[in-house]
């Protein structure tokens, strides 16, 4: 299953740790595009401007459905930084994020496989902090209904880890919502009982969207 992060680039998922007295600091956060990776990466190097390294690697999932990988040792030994923060990305099924791991050198050289598994190390600190989603398939609906029986149906919605992506209010109610795929017999089911058949959902196409992890 894929999954994402949901820290947005301003309030990143942060932890740090030491080893042989150099500091490495994750930063985890979610990007739209490499573009949004690479700002992301310097808003890191500018909140450290004393650090030896900011190496990072980043994953996102273009309008094709292409995946596009980009990673940085930053100066640190070919294959020792960028590539494990990568490969913690990939091992847990990320994409649509960037990870940063900052390191304050503390005069200990660590070695090739130091390096790596401090970077791995960092890379996964800052994973485990961040709130994470599970990339879900669901279909859309068009539902209108009146405004008596929005409440209910909103709460029916969440039932179903449902979501409301739009609504335009006039003399009724017309809302576009999500449901994911393995929900929907479910999801018409309870509709068509709550609303005794009147209110019948119209559906629309998939698309993918987050579904927090609890």
């Amino acid at each position: 299953m894929t999954r994402t992060i949901l820290n947005a680039a301003a309030e990143p998922a942060h932890d740090a740790f030491v080893e042989k007295k150099s500091e490495f600091i994750g930063d985890a956060c979610h990007v739209d595009d490499l573009d949004a990776a690479l700002a992301f990466v310097e808003t890191i190097r500018e909140a450290h401007p004393k650090s030896r390294h900011v190496a990072y690697a980043a994953i996102v999932i273009d309008g094709t459905g292409r995946v596009m990988e980009r990673m940085s040792d930053d100066g640190e030994p070919s294959g020792t930084a960028g590539k494990p923060i990568l490969d913690v990305l990939r091992a847990n099924g990320l994409t649509d994020c960037a990870v940063a791991v900052t390191r304050y050198f503390g005069g200990i050289l660590l070695g090739s496989g130091g390096l790596v598994r401090a970077y791995s190390t960092g890379a996964s600190l800052a994973v485990k902090a961040a709130r994470k989603a599970s990339i879900v398939q669901c279909r859309r609906y068009l539902v209108r209904l009146d405004y008596a029986r929005l409440g209910a149906f909103q709460q029916l919605l969440a039932a179903v880890d449902g979501a409301q992506l739009d609504a335009a209010f006039t003399d009724h109610v017309e809302v576009e919502c999500a449901v994911p795929t393995d929900m929907e017999d479910r999801f018409t089911d309870h509709v068509r009982e709550t609303f005794n058949a009147t209110v019948v959902p119209e559906p629309l196409g998939l698309v993918a969207r987050p579904v927090e992890e609890r």
